[in-house]
């Protein structure tokens, strides 16, 4: 017989009958997990982002910026400039790269593999000038 709990409440208790809801529970649980688990790695940063030192020395960093990635420098005499846009996906992308010192835009493309991006910008996609950044 069960025992009586305080307020008239009545402890039952489960039986070998209910282990088939407790597996049904405990499977929908895994699932959940499984589905907020793989929603985060879907929304996990791109290489490119992150900060950068350039071949002159100074340090950009590199971030989401609407649909692309903003390059600005945080360092050296043009501090605070946006320097270039880029998009793309899984360490390749597309965009403009501006020469802060000759403010001049130029095609530009971005490349990553490990802890280098090599930036190339162009002029009519026959002058192209190729530097390689460092992760910081």
């Amino acid at each position: 017989m069960p025992a009586r709990l305080p307020g008239g409440l009545e402890d039952v208790t489960v039986g070998p009958a209910d282990t088939g809801m407790e597996k049904l529970i405990m499977r929908h649980v895994l699932l959940a997990a499984a589905f907020l688990l793989s929603a985060g790695f879907a929304h996990a940063a791109e290489p490119l982002e992150g900060n950068w030192k350039t071949a002159s020395g100074e340090t950009a960093t590199i971030g989401k910026c609407g649909n692309a990635f903003c390059v600005t420098l945080k360092t050296g005499k043009h501090a605070g400039k946006q320097i270039g846009k880029l998009s793309g996906t899984g360490g390749t992308y597309k965009g403009e790269i501006t020469d802060p010192a000759a403010d001049k835009t130029y095609s530009g493309s971005g490349t990553v593999s490990g802890n280098s991006l090599k930036m190339k910008g162009c002029v009519m996609a026959v002058l192209c000038k190729t530097q390689t950044w460092t992760r910081l």
